[in-house]
């Protein structure tokens, strides 16, 4: 199947980015190179794209379809937090703007044997990197029923956590999960017919509570951002792109705390736990898909864009 991916946000990201011909980018979940075509279309001969993206298949999609950029873009194999020891290796020290695209691809949930969509029976996989040893099914097959309710109703916010938790543990002891189709009727035997008959799938929440648990994305994107900001030259931009609540959440916190890290009580009349202000965030609102986008595509529907600005390097670290 061909890689297929339509960029979200797409023109409202690179816009944000306030693109210097001369300038060095990243790109931290390259996927199949929608948003990192477009920068580089805006790019001078000077300058150039790192681009960074853990699966296998995006990264050879992205690089058929960057390869008239060959001499400007640099592609690696690996999660965007190890950003920082990506640039070292490639002998860069700041860069000019860093941008995320979270979330899973069209072309993961398209590919059913890839195991993250819930509308087809298939392995239940949901690895972001296919190189990873543990999978979905290691989740439902050797976690608690305590921890599955957590990982279902933190990452899930699935209101029916505890029941679907009981009957996992429940079926799994009369044959180990190992396709999408059985998690499926476990949900569904949880989850009260009433409210299965009203809104969408009731398998959603729970198929994301369990793709974020395997593979970690709130503890990167967490992990991530300071670290980001801190890489950034002085007008240099961090874009990060949401799909639901928890990562945006994460993310207008933290551009919060690096706009305003100062600790001390609001009673004290001078700053004195010494911590500075890394820059401002520029999207004191998120910016949305427009209506049009969102009615070509239904993915784009509960995308959110942040943004951060690095202010001078004499502030923060």
């Amino acid at each position: 199947m061909e890689f297929g991916h339509t960029s979200v946000l797409l023109h409202e990201t690179i816009d944000s980015l306030k693109v210097k011909p001369e300038g060095i980018y990243v790109d931290g979940t390259l996927g199949g190179g929608g948003h990192a075509y477009e920068l580089l279309s805006r790019l001078g001969p000077q300058g150039r794209l790192i681009g960074i993206d853990q699966d296998g298949e995006a990264i050879e999609a992205a690089g058929e379809r960057l390869k008239e950029f060959k001499d400007q873009v640099t592609i690696v194999r690996s999660n965007y937090v190890n950003t920082p020891q990506v640039l070292r290796d490639l002998g860069i020290d700041r860069v000019d703007g860093i941008y995320l695209d979270l979330g899973v691809s069209s072309y993961q949930l398209d590919t059913p044997e890839r195991g993250f969509t819930y509308r087809e029976d298939a392995p239940l996989d949901m690895r972001m990197d296919q190189r990873g040893e543990i999978t979905a099914a290691d989740i439902l097959n050797n976690s608690s029923q305590q921890e599955l309710y957590r990982i279902i109703r933190d990452y899930g916010e699935e209101k029916f956590a505890a029941n679907i938790a009981k009957h996992i543990v429940r079926m799994r002891e009369e044959r180990p999960f190992e396709t999408t189709g059985q998690l499926i009727e476990a949900v569904k035997a949880a989850i009260p017919a009433r409210v299965r008959a009203t809104g969408g799938h009731p398998a959603k929440q729970t198929f994301q509570a369990i793709r974020i648990a395997l593979n970690g994305e709130l503890d990167v994107l967490e992990k991530s951002i300071d670290e980001m900001i801190q890489l950034l030259n002085p007008g240099g931009r961090l874009a990060i792109i949401t799909f639901h609540s928890l990562e945006d959440r994460i993310v207008k916190n933290k551009f919060r705390e690096n706009e305003h890290p100062c600790i001390c009580p609001p009673d004290f009349p001078v700053c004195v736990c010494g911590r500075k202000s890394r820059g401002r965030v520029i999207t004191r609102k998120p910016i949305l898909p427009s209506q049009e986008e969102t009615e070509t595509n239904r993915r784009a529907k509960s995308a959110k864009l942040r943004v951060f600005e690095r202010g001078p390097l004499s502030l923060g670290t």
